[in-house]
């Protein structure tokens, strides 16, 4: 019995959707789909240099895509907005207690925080606005 080559890029294409199924790795998902795309050439008569071909075309295209498309969702995903303690940074705060080089306080976001300023030769007195430049610990650097 002899058995088509359509037939072996089916079976190729179930060999290698295994391994996709398994290890939840999509290249081997992009190989099966290039080995039933050889199966349809080899059953409408192409020859093993077509077949071949269009396996490496149809697999290396769909990867190539894949990791694009890939790329452009991982990029989607990455914040937009700063959190946490980034979220501070820049903001405005009104000084509480007088700040120096070596602390005071002021309100930030609606909280009573720990403060010091950039540069310890300026010091700010209570009722200005400063710029938090940085938070250092649980206290905000300030200018």
């Amino acid at each position: 019995m002899d058995i088509d080559a359509w037939v072996w890029w089916l079976i190729g294409a179930v060999g290698l959707g295994i391994p996709l199924v398994l290890t939840a790795m999509p290249e081997f998902g992009m190989f099966a789909v290039g080995a039933v795309a050889a199966a349809v050439v080899a059953a409408l008569g192409g020859g093993i240099v077509a077949q071949v071909l269009v396996f490496v075309i149809v697999s290396v295209a769909l990867t190539a895509v894949v990791r694009v498309i890939a790329g452009r969702q991982r990029a989607d995903r990455a914040p937009q907005h700063a959190t946490g303690i980034d979220a501070l940074k820049g903001r405005q705060a009104i000084v509480l207690e007088r700040v120096t080089g070596g602390g005071g306080r002021i309100k930030l976001a609606g909280e009573i925080w720990s403060a010091r300023s950039f540069d310890h030769g300026f010091s700010y007195e209570p009722g200005e606005q400063v710029d938090v430049v940085d938070i250092d610990g649980a206290t905000a650097v300030v200018m």
